[in-house]
Parts: C-alpha cells; structure tokens; sequence
C-alpha cells in the first residue's frame, strides 16, 4: 500500500512540477541508494508515453561532486532530468550544462519515501509561484540584504547587480531547473560584500548534522566564512569545510528565503531549504548560479525566525511575509 502512495508522489512530480509530454525523452539520474524512487518515476513517466532512461551511479560522497562522464553526456540528450540522489547535483558542471541545452531539471537530492508521499510536496505549486517571482523581483532589485535574529544574528550581504531567482518547484520550460518541494527566493552575493555574523539554528542537510542541536555562530568578513564557533556540530562543520581543502568552501555564496507553506525543517535537504519563513545562507560554490566562485561544495544553513530587510525596507519579519 505504500508504494500506492509513492506513486501519488511520482504521479505530482511528473504531471505538475515535470510537465512531462507524450515522446519527451526523460533521462532519470539516480543512485544505487535511490533506485526504489528512481523507478517509482519511470514507470509513471512511461505511463504517460514518455521515453525513458534511467541511468544510475556509484552516490556522491558530497553535495554537488561532479559525476560520471556517461552520466553527464545522457544528460546533454534529455527533454526534462529528474534527479532522485543522495546528494544534490545543482552546481554541477552537469546539470549547468543540461540546462544550457534546453533540458529541464528537477533536482531532488535526499529525497525520502516519506517527503514524497507527504509534507512539501502538497504544496500548490501553481499558486504559490507568482508570491515566489514576487520576491525574487524584488531581491534582483535590491542593493542591500540584511539579516538579524533575536539569537544575534546581524549580516549584511551586497546584492546588487545580481538577479533574484524563483525556484517555485516547476519545470516546465526549456532550460529550468526546480527542486522539489523547495520552493524559495533566492540571490547569490557579489563576492566580497558580505560582513557580519549568523546563528545556524535550523538545519544543516548533512548525515552527520541535521536538525541543530546548539547554535552555530558564523563570523563572515569580506564575503567569507572566517570563524566557526559553537558545541560538537560547530567542529563537525568546520571539518567538513576543511576536508574540501580549498579557501573557495568558505564564500559566502547564496541567501535564499523559504516560500513552501507545507514544509518544515526535518534535517532534509529539499524540506528545509523551502520551509517558509526561514532564511538559508550557503558556503561554498557560487558558479552555477551567477556568481563567480567555483569548488566542488555549496552547503546550506537554516536559520529560524529571521528579519529580512532589502535597503532598509522589512521583506520577512520572524515567519510573516510583508509584502
């Protein structure tokens, strides 16, 4: 009976967020951890006369490892990309690649059983989406982004020059990428501007972190993550940044608002990225996105009850939508 309900799941992602056509070539990218998902798509994508690939690999060992030359070159040939995997593969040099030649991207790394039957996925994406272009207008209008938190967060990031993004959870023209169900406004920093500090106290989709325990303190000068201070997550993260043994892992490369009034952080990647009113600052690559930073890691942090103001004007106030 579960698998009936995975089917639902399987049957939204294709229909609503895929927009998936009678003879469109679907390519499947998956892992060995994801195939029950992966073949849960297929077979609704074959339901509706499409022709399908599925192409599977060895897991990523982080979020956005470049992957496999067969894989990328399946890609290349694609109509629409569904991406059930362990890690996320957006600011790979595959997926900006796909996109490039008009293939649309629905990115789902760490997604469960269980966020597919239920949760973000409820979400009327249709409905929501003109609220998500709504704010993303206005951060690609913006010069100035700052964020503050009763725990004490207090950062300012320059966004000046750079346009917002509507990631509302559907791909249904050439080139478009979503992640389902993250629904967000999103904006990637001019290198250098961003100064301040931030209390992680949401979540960190790594397996080792999840949902925060005790709150990580982030100092950023000059557009890079330069102290790291808190309990046993806190060296977990500087670890992790370490490891990726380049100063790049350390930009401060993305400021996304949640927009999905049917999530909610659970330590999932794509549930708490778009769980509504909170805010996400991301370490790390920025390429893919407009920015100009390239390394093989972007990792996001969650902070909950956030005040959002664009040059001074008030966007989001603890959870409450001002515009």
């Amino acid at each position: 009976m579960k698998d009936l309900v995975l089917m639902k799941g399987a049957r939204k992602l294709a229909t609503v967020c895929g927009n998936v056509r009678a003879g469109e070539r679907v390519v499947i990218v998956t892992d060995f951890n994801k195939v029950d998902l992966a073949q849960a798509l297929a077979a609704v994508c074959l339901e509706l006369n499409a022709e399908v690939v599925v192409s599977v690999m060895e897991p990523r060992k982080m979020h956005n490892e470049q992957l496999p030359a067969a894989v990328s070159a399946s890609m290349k040939e694609a109509d629409i990309i569904f991406v059930p995997t362990t890690w996320s593969i957006a600011h790979t040099k595959a997926r900006t690649e796909a996109c490039k030649a008009g293939a649309r991207v629905v990115n789902l790394p760490a997604l469960e059983r269980q966020t597919m039957i239920s949760g973000g996925i409820d979400l009327d994406f249709e409905a929501q989406a003109p609220m998500v272009r709504k704010v993303a207008d206005r951060l690609t209008k913006a010069k100035v982004a700052r964020v503050t938190t009763d725990l004490g967060t207090d950062i300012t990031l320059g966004i000046e020059g750079r346009d917002g993004a509507a990631l509302v959870g559907m791909a249904h023209d050439r080139g478009v990428f979503a992640t389902v169900p993250d629904v967000e406004a999103r904006v990637t920093p001019m290198e250098g501007t961003s100064n301040g500090v931030f209390y992680v106290d949401g979540s960190i989709p790594l397996p080792e972190i999840g949902l925060i325990k005790e709150p990580i303190k982030v100092t950023v000068k000059d557009g890079f993550a330069v102290k790291i201070e808190g309990g046993q997550e806190a060296d977990i993260l500087r670890q992790v940044l370490e490891n990726a043994k380049d100063p790049a892992a350390y930009n401060i490369a993305e400021l996304g608002i949640g927009m999905n009034t049917a999530a909610r952080l659970m330590g999932v990647m794509l549930e708490d990225e778009g769980s509504f009113g909170t805010i996400h600052i991301a370490v790390g690559t920025s390429a893919a996105f407009g920015g100009k930073v390239s390394t093989n890691l972007h990792l996001d942090m969650m902070i909950r009850k956030p005040v959002l103001t664009l040059d001074g004007e008030v966007i989001l106030d603890r959870g409450k939508l001002m515009i």
